[in-house]
């Protein structure tokens, strides 16, 4: 099997490595976000230790029902299993917890209204709140058919970039390291996201299609499983065509639950895993986003989002309020959103920018919500000591899945971030960007990304995504109906891996599935 967990004197040279050969990135790319203390030598050989891969399939491994440490919320059976705050949270804590829980549900209104806490939506937007998109805290669903809404997943859309046109900050940083990045822009009329609602008076920019195709997939043992293959259309525009060469991406509302432990792996830990020219040999190439945090005004490392786009919690935060909900906050501070120069109406339309908030969600909220989103606490993993539970695991392993599936990793030791500080964690991610082959790709390049490549999504609570959301699926645009048709979509750096899982064994496939559902 292969874990690609480097020594610390290579994990030195692939930092350098990944990211130009600048000494200058080793300096950029830390967590300004984490109020950190440094961590000592004598940590540095526990957390070695503590997240090697394991060789012993016989019995559960020590902590490995908690995968957010002691963070780690109880399992539930019902739909508010992803809803729960940190189990180590304080009770003065908790109530933030609370009260920022409101403020995602909370449904905003069109300006102006007497409501004055609650204006501002839109003009143009996707939703009226985040618990609309994260049903229950958790994913998204795709539209089955006539009558069913696209509320929690949308088009990102996106024109390529010419030579002529200025360079963004993250585009001249990575050009000044010698790496050109991704160059795009917003449609020149619909911006950055499709949006399929508007306020009274505005006229929302299109409606969600989708075509659907079978393709069955012979698997070793006589199975055959049917995938569905999508055909993504931006219908009914209502501000006329998509410029050339627009290139759309369906986006699912992922899960929430530990977004605050994620944040809390040192930038260091996963530019370990990097490996972006394949050094090793042995087929993955993960490579690290890079992009501007707008609040920070520097090049930071890319954790959230299907592409990991967004570098903290809070800039993803107020990224979905401004982007999805149309809503304007202290780092976007746009009251009309995603609205273009061309759509003139959006922006001439009431906003709810003029109080004593200042934006429309202020700092204190926006912290609210942050606070909130962070503490979304990772369940505990259930039958972790049952004997097909340990094969399945035994057979992820073999099948090398962990390449990309990072299971382990320890936080920072954080001063003000009590529930995150210095957890052994489970989430099965490297947190980087691979290529995941012509199948899955969007054909929509991202910062570093291509139009193939996308984050390794976390494992941990993916066995409950259905529990939580029973139209649920999986994958960035719901293609999958289940855990093995998402396997069956890998392709690029994971195709060897797929290969290997279409070659178990009925009793070995199913174990394999039983252990993803234990997680």
């Amino acid at each position: 099997m292969i874990f690609k967990r480097p020594t610390p004197h290579f994990a030195a040279l692939a930092l350098v490595a990944c990211l130009g050969a600048a000494p200058l990135m080793a300096q950029e790319l830390t967590d300004p976000f984490l109020n950190a203390a440094p961590r000592t030598a004598k940590e540095l050989g526990r957390i070695e230790g503590a997240v090697q891969p394991t060789t012993d399939f016989t019995a559960p491994e020590r902590f490995e029902t908690n995968p957010g440490g002691a963070a780690t919320t109880r399992a539930r059976t019902d739909a508010d299993a992803f809803s729960q705050s940190s189990a180590n949270i304080s009770f003065e804590r908790e109530l933030d917890f609370k009260v920022g829980n409101g403020l995602f549900k909370k449904l905003w209104v069109s300006s102006p209204s007497s409501t004055l806490a609650s204006d501002g939506l839109g003009p143009l937007y996707n939703a009226r709140s985040c618990q609309r998109c994260h049903l229950k805290d958790g994913r998204g669903h795709v539209p089955e058919g006539p009558g069913d809404d696209a509320v929690s997943m949308f088009l990102r859309i996106s024109v390529p970039g010419s030579d002529t046109e200025p360079m963004s900050k993250i585009e001249a940083f990575l050009l000044s390291v010698g790496d050109e990045g991704r160059q795009t822009r917003p449609d020149p009329v619909y911006g950055g996201q499709l949006q399929d609602f508007g306020v009274a008076g505005q006229v929302a920019e299109y409606k969600l299609g989708v075509d659907w195709e079978d393709v069955p997939v012979a698997l070793a043992g006589g199975e055959t499983v049917t995938l569905r293959k999508p055909t993504w259309r931006a219908d009914d525009l209502g501000h006329g065509p998509l410029a050339p060469g627009a290139m759309l991406s369906p986006r699912v509302a992922p899960q929430m639950i530990g977004l605050g432990l994620l944040e809390a792996i040192p930038a260091e830990d996963i530019l370990a895993h990097a490996d972006p020219e394949d050094a090793d040999g042995d087929g993955i190439s993960g490579k690290p986003q890079i992009v501007w945090s707008f609040e920070h005004d520097r090049p930071l490392l890319g954790r959230f989002g299907y592409k990991a786009g967004a570098p903290t919690v809070r800039e993803q935060s107020a990224a979905a309020f401004n982007g999805d909900i149309g809503i304007s906050t202290p780092i976007f501070t746009n009251p009309w959103g995603d609205c273009t120069e061309a759509e003139a109406d959006c922006r001439a339309a009431p906003h709810g920018d003029g109080d004593a908030r200042g934006t429309e969600i202020d700092a204190e909220g926006l912290d609210l919500v942050t606070f909130y989103s962070r503490n979304l606490a990772v369940p505990e993993r259930r039958d972790v000591g049952g004997a097909q539970v340990l094969r399945g695991k035994q057979v992820f392993y073999e099948a090398e899945c962990t390449a990309c599936h990072v299971p382990k990793f320890v936080t920072s030791r954080l001063k003000d971030q009590p529930e995150q500080s210095f957890q052994l964690i489970w989430p099965y991610t490297d947190l980087l960007l691979h290529d995941m082959g012509e199948g899955l790709a969007d054909n929509r390049p991202e910062g570093r990304a291509n139009g193939q490549e996308w984050r390794t999504a976390p494992l941990w609570g993916i066995g409950m995504v259905q529990q939580v959301s029973p139209n649920a699926s999986f994958l960035h645009d719901g293609r999958a109906r289940s855990l093995l048709e998402a396997v069956l979509w890998h392709g690029g750096e994971a195709q060897a891996a797929r290969d290997r899982v279409v070659a178990l064994s009925p009793d070995d496939r199913a174990a394999l599935t039983r252990y993803l559902e234990s997680l």
